[in-house]
């Protein structure tokens, strides 16, 4: 009974208010991945680097590498790349830092895989609920020209109402992907600055520890 219901109120909004209503799906299914997604990545986790660059920078280069052996996160995989290239004998400290700035890119790009989508579902879904209303309005009035003096206002009005649905439809699919992408664009904006700070603090104590 409820899904006869949802398919006769997904009627009346016409052929717009169908791909709004995918897009809404659509839009959960990406929220739900790119949280997924960063909870693998590790982009709250921040001790691991943390530990390892304090001991960098305290001097004790092989403790923090030893730190870092395990893998982890993208933070503690950037430290580790940063370290293993200011260590490694055929690279010169410019060299370093080109291929620790190429990993960190690299992690950045990784990061914001999917947002360019929400970005454009926030975008397409109030204009085609706005589509679907003007479909809607204009058929109204055509149905109203076509009854002439014999026009029933209650007739015209639930025209109306229904083309309106797909506006109220696009707007409400639009403002949780616009609102997730905002959040997801502020941990890629935290996390870029986490990453450009532990690449600092680690060139910075680098010592004698740099190639070059």
């Amino acid at each position: 009974m409820e899904l006869n219901a949802l398919t006769a109120f997904l009627h009346k909004g016409g052929p717009a208010l169908w791909v709004i209503a995918l897009l809404s799906i659509l839009t959960l299914a990406l929220i739900l991945w790119k949280l997924w997604r960063l909870a693998r990545q590790g982009a709250w986790a921040r001790g691991r680097a943390r530990i390892a660059v304090a001991l960098w920078c305290e001097g004790g280069q092989a403790a923090a590498l030893e730190a870092l052996a395990r893998g982890g996160d993208l933070r503690a995989r950037l430290a580790a790349s940063a370290m293993g290239a200011l260590r490694n004998p055929r690279m010169n400290r410019e060299e370093a830092r080109e291929e620790t700035t190429r990993v960190a890119k690299a992690e950045l790009a990784e990061l914001r895989v999917g947002l360019r989508a929400l970005e454009l579902i926030a975008t397409i879904a109030p204009l085609i609920g706005l589509l679907g209303t003007v479909l809607g309005m204009i058929e109204a009035f055509q149905e109203l020209q076509e009854s002439g003096a014999r026009a029933d206002p209650s007739v015209l009005a639930g025209g109306i109402w229904e083309a309106l649905l797909t506006t109220a439809a696009g707007m409400a699919v639009a403002i949780p992907a616009a609102a997730a992408l905002t959040w997801f664009e502020s941990v890629a904006e935290t996390t870029q600055t986490d990453l450009e700070d532990l690449a600092t603090r680690i060139f910075t104590h680098a010592g004698d520890q740099g190639a070059g």
